[in-house]
């Protein structure tokens, strides 16, 4: 192993995924793979460890770290490590939670297999690579072309619309879970879902558009 190779860490929850890739990767002469985890918990057991230069992210993994948390802490402590996001999905709440996150490029898994290669290399220079359609949407969000027409009422399930409702009037996470008798890992998912969904930055700017939406006062009103 040379000093100009680049150390991977494969997360990914199935087996056969991260034996599928790594089978590949090792074929590459300037590509090893250092470590693989299951889990986000596992991530960050072995970030510190390996501290490799690219880590490839599953989104959705079992336990209680998903792949955009674990991209959070892990960039928390290793922030020079770039994180590829490989998944199955593509929809808004995935694509810009992951790079709020911290993530540098985004694929999904039909990418080929050169195609992930290169993508590594482009990483480890600090060079983004995203699937044509994620970068699709990034485009549009950044013109903007979603704004006018945008409507929570259709954009967010009941569900989401609740929490909304309760962080517009102020209550914090536990008090929304007790209100809803959920969870406080899943009030902070619905959360995650509506900033994404609404294009907003945090629970300030959700508690404005909110107010600003009429969505609270308009459920108070139908509450009598």
């Amino acid at each position: 192993m040379t000093e100009s190779m680049i150390n991977v860490m494969l997360v990914d929850d199935h087996d056969v995924v991260r034996q599928g890739v790594r089978t590949y990767l090792d074929l590459q002469p300037d590509i090893a793979v250092v470590a693989e985890a299951a889990s986000g918990e596992q991530a960050l057991e072995r970030i510190a460890e390996h501290a490799p230069d690219v880590v490839l992210m599953d989104l959705i993994m079992p336990g209680g770290m998903d792949g955009v948390e674990t991209t959070r802490r892990l960039k928390a402590i290793s922030p020079r490590t770039q994180v590829i996001v490989l998944t199955s999905y593509h929809e808004d709440e995935h694509i810009f939670s992951a790079i709020r996150a911290g993530a540098l490029s985004y694929l999904l898994k039909s990418i080929k297999a050169p195609q992930l290669a290169e993508a590594i290399r482009k990483a480890a220079n600090g060079e983004a690579t995203l699937d044509a359609q994620v970068a699709a949407r990034i485009v549009q969000e950044v013109h903007g072309s979603r704004l006018d027409d945008l409507n929570p009422f259709t954009e967010l399930t009941d569900r989401e619309m609740e929490v909304l409702r309760l962080i517009a009037q102020g209550l914090q996470n536990a008090d929304i879970a007790e209100e809803l008798t959920i969870t406080i890992k899943t009030v902070r998912a619905h959360a995650s879902n509506i900033l994404a969904k609404l294009h907003l930055q945090d629970r300030t700017q959700a508690a404005v558009y909110a107010w600003r939406e009429g969505i609270v006062r308009r459920d108070n009103t139908e509450d009598g």
